[in-house]
């Protein structure tokens, strides 16, 4: 017995390129770091703007 139906991968769809621009205010320029914390949508600053984010341990500290 022969089964005729192959399993094949899904076909992948074209990603689409997303723009993210940096939300530091007064700041257009595209923002390649994207930060989020849980489930929130991500927050998009370039490398000059990223916020500095405390370690785990020391924000629980204060």
């Amino acid at each position: 017995m022969s089964d005729k139906t192959s399993i094949t991968p899904k076909p992948r769809e074209e990603a689409a390129r997303y723009v993210h621009y940096c939300e530091h205010p007064g700041c257009m320029n595209w923002g390649s770091f994207g930060f989020a914390v849980g489930k929130a949508e991500p927050n998009w600053f370039r490398c000059e703007h990223r916020p500095e984010w405390k370690p785990r341990l020391a924000a629980a500290n204060h």
